[in-house]
Order: structure tokens, then C-alpha cells, then sequence
């Protein structure tokens, strides 16, 4: 029952902790204004002076004559679709995106043709995680016409729509469209580091290796120093088990930007993988700098378990729990612990409360069958590893269960069948369990 370190976990922090990418592309970050100068699609000199003059000042990133001039405007001129769009791209530089998405809202019912108003509008809703509402803005941007303001506008509206479509961290996204809204975007206009990047991660989601691989090494070959480029291409290469190539991309990566946090979880994932004494001491470092870090807490714990160090890992695992009582792996692991402690009371607790918690998890119904037989219940045993079947296929170390726990209940013909199971399964690998297993069947086979 040795835990190893938790790899899975490892990879999801490493990839939680990168910094927001495409920042100026994604919806997850402040927009960038659509134009240096508002609703460049109409003639200047037909302006209202007062619209004007409030442009004037857009330009001059002087946001309250802006708002005053265009407050004034409105309140005799409220369908103005212009200086309503001007209005609501002045409260989105002041991050007042309430206002900014009243306003949108209104200079697209004012002019429903205007691409600007309803791309800003997408843009802001999917900034705010209101993607469902954003998504029919920004399809509707890509159909409109952007006049004087060029293809550009239309192919960030397609690039917001890939932002969206990416899968992320606990979302699934759709890698597909959002590869086809990306092709979208590099028809009306050039490949930008970004778009590489955002073609890498997608490949890699699609489970198109060689196509990640390809865009990664394509990006880092232009920017050998990319933080976002290096954390992604470690990412594939781990997933692939390409650890030395791994470590080697880390370990520069981390000369050129000391202290990455995200870059040194992923060389702790790579140093564990590789079975390599120096991860230990790295997350015990990244601990000490993040001690409030759950995700690093969770890191050290699993390799103080694998390092054998029981007693002190589950200091941490009785940390987290406290934040974290119902979480089942959490539990799990803390089982485990107790298990080789030889705590087997506390241990059929614990694992007990985790089966509850989660009816499918199969890890915490070996625990608790184990744990069942370590406390001369063999019935519970039987029924533990009756529904860890359902979801996990049959160990030696469960045959001799199931064996040893009908054996108990002098169930002979079950007990027969399944000391046969395990000594098929065990071939020589579990001398002590085997010899046991032997002498057994020659007592229950002289009985029948």
C-alpha cells in the first residue's frame, strides 16, 4: 500500500500556478481597448462636437472629461449607439464593469451591426465568467462587418471565442472547436506567440502529442526564455515520461527565472518520477516558502509517505483535513498512513468514513477490507472487497483477502478457490503469503 507522490496532483498544481496566458487575447484578463480612438467606423467630422471633444479626451486617457462630456450627450441623446459604446469603453478603463456592461448592452440595442459594441460586450461578460452569455456577442462580432477598423477586430473575436473553448483546469472545454475558432482567427491576420502557445495546449488536450511537441519547440525556438512556453512543453514531456528531457528544460528554465513556482513543482513531479532523492528536499523548500499552500502541503505529504516517513506525514495530512474533513482521498491517504502505523482501529475509521463519502472509491474499499482483516471482522472484509471489484481489477494481496477472510468464516470452498487465486496471481512474488496459503489448502483440502 505504499502511496507514491501524488503525480496527478503535482501536474494540476504546476498547471494551476502558470501565469494567466494570452493575457492580451484571453477573456480571463482586462481587455485591451478595441481602438485608440472609439467607433472608428463613422466620419469624425460627422460627430456631435460633444463627442468629439469626449473622444479627444479617450485618446488622452483622460477618463473624467470623457465621462462628463458623454454623460451630458446622453441624457438628451439616450439611443446614441456611438457615444454610448464611447461611454461604456470609459467606465471599462475605470474597471467599472457594471456600468461598462449596461452600457455595451445599450449601444448594441442602439446599433446592432456595430462589431466593437458587441465585441467588447463578449469580452467584458467572459472577463466576468459569464461565458454563456458572452459566447453569442463574440459570434455575432465575427459575422458583422468591421469596416474601417479592419479584419484584426473580427480575429480577436475569434481568439476570445478559442479562450473560451480551451479546456482548463476542472473544465473540460471542447479542444476541437477551439482549434477551429484559432484557424479562424490566423486567416485574418498573422500567428502570434500566443496562438502557438494556445495551438500547443490544444494539440496536447486532443491528445495530438507530436502537434504539441511541434508548436512548443516552435514557440521556444522564437522565445527560448517563454516561462508559459517552458511550463507547457514540461508539461507534454512529463505526460510522456520524457523525464530527463524534462528535468534538463526545468532545470534551464529555472536558471534563467529562479523561484518559478509553477516550474519548480514540475521539477519536483520530474525528481519523484525519476525516483531521485533531491525531490523531497525541493518540496520541503517549496513548503517553507507556501506554507499555506494546500497543494504543496499535499505534494510533501505524499513524499514523506513514500520516503517512509509515516509519523511526520500525516502532520500534514491532519492539516489539510481540517480544512478539508469530507475530502475522501484526503482521508485515504491519512488511512494508509494509519495502516502503517499499525493504528488498524483508527485506520477502519477512517477508511470506513471515506467509503461513505464515496461509494465508488476504490482505493478506500481496499483500505477498508484491509483494515476489516486487521480487526477480526472478516465479514465487513468480504463485503469491502465485494464493492472495491466493482470498480478496481483483482491484486495477489486481494485474493489472499478474500482467501484468508472465508478461511475465518470456515467457508472452505471459497477459501480453497481463492488461496488457488492468489498462488496463479502471486507466482513467487509473496514467499511468505504463499508458503501460508499452502499450508492452509493442505489442511481445508484433507477437510473436503
Amino acid at each position: 500500500m505504499v502511496r507514491k507522490v501524488n503525480f496527478s496532483l503535482l501536474l494540476l498544481f504546476a498547471l494551476g500556478s502558470l501565469p494567466v496566458l494570452f493575457a492580451q487575447n484571453s477573456p480571463s484578463a482586462p481587455a485591451k481597448k478595441v481602438h485608440a480612438a472609439p467607433a472608428s467606423t463613422a466620419d469624425s467630422a460627422q460627430l456631435p462636437q460633444p463627442v468629439a471633444d469626449a473622444e479627444a479626451a479617450i485618446v488622452a486617457s483622460d477618463w473624467k472629461t470623457a465621462e462628463s462630456k458623454l454623460d451630458a450627450w446622453l441624457t438628451s441623446h439616450p439611443t446614441d449607439g456611438r457615444a454610448l459604446f464611447d461611454a461604456g469603453y470609459v467606465a471599462d478603463a475605470q474597471n467599472r464593469l457594471v456600468d461598462a456592461a449596461s452600457l455595451y448592452q445599450r449601444a448594441v440595442q442602439a446599433n446592432p451591426q456595430s462589431l466593437e459594441a458587441h465585441l467588447s460586450l463578449g469580452l467584458l461578460l467572459a472577463r466576468q465568467g459569464k461565458l454563456a452569455d458572452a459566447r453569442p456577442e463574440l459570434i455575432t462580432a465575427t459575422k458583422l462587418d468591421p469596416g474601417e477598423a479592419g479584419q484584426a477586430l473580427k480575429a480577436r473575436a475569434w481568439r476570445a471565442l478559442a479562450q473560451i473553448d480551451k479546456p482548463s483546469p476542472g473544465y473540460e472545454g471542447d479542444p476541437a472547436q477551439a482549434s477551429d475558432d484559432l484557424l479562424q482567427a490566423l486567416k485574418l491576420s498573422p500567428e502570434t506567440p500566443a496562438d502557438t502557445l494556445l495551438a500547443a495546449n490544444l494539440a496536447e488536450a486532443s491528445g495530438q502529442p507530436e502537434a504539441a511537441e511541434a508548436a512548443y519547440r516552435r514557440l521556444l525556438a522564437g522565445d527560448p526564455k517563454s516561462p508559459d512556453g517552458n511550463a507547457g512543453f514540461a508539461h507534454l514531456l512529463i505526460t510522456l515520461k520524457e523525464y530527463p528531457e524534462a528535468e534538463n528544460l526545468l532545470r534551464t528554465a529555472l536558471a534563467q527565472s529562479p523561484g518559478d513556482l509553477a516550474q519548480t513543482a514540475q521539477l519536483a513531479a520530474v525528481l519523484a518520477a525519476e525516483d531521485k532523492g533531491e525531490a523531497l528536499p525541493l518540496l520541503q523548500k517549496l513548503h517553507a516558502d507556501h506554507p499555506e499552500d494546500q497543494s504543496i502541503t499535499r505534494m510533501l505529504a505524499d513524499a514523506l509517505t513514500e520516503a517512509g516517513d509515516t509519523a511526520g506525514a500525516d502532520q500534514f495530512y491532519l492539516v489539510l483535513l481540517k480544512s478539508h474533513p469530507d475530502d475522501p482521498d484526503l482521508l485515504v491517504a491519512h488511512g494508509e498512513n494509519l495502516i502503517r502505523q499499525l493504528r488498524y482501529p483508527a485506520a477502519f475509521a477512517i477508511f470506513d468514513r471515506a467509503t461513505r463519502l464515496d461509494y465508488a472509491n476504490g482505493d478506500a474499499w481496499s483500505g477498508l477490507a484491509f483494515a476489516a482483516s486487521k480487526t477480526a471482522q472478516p465479514s465487513v472484509a468480504l463485503h469491502a472487497l465485494t464493492m472495491r471489484s466493482k470498480y478496481l481489477p483483482e491484486l495477489p494481496s486481494t485474493y489472499f483477502l478474500w482467501a484468508t477472510s472465508y478461511d475465518t468464516l470456515h467457508n472452505n470452498p471459497q477459501a480453497i478457490a481463492y488461496y488457488h487465486h492468489f498462488l496463479d496471481a502471486a507466482k513467487g512474488k509473496f514467499p511468505d503469503q504463499e508458503w501460508q496459503a499452502r499450508q492452509r489448502l493442505l489442511l481445508l483440502e484433507k477437510k473436503n
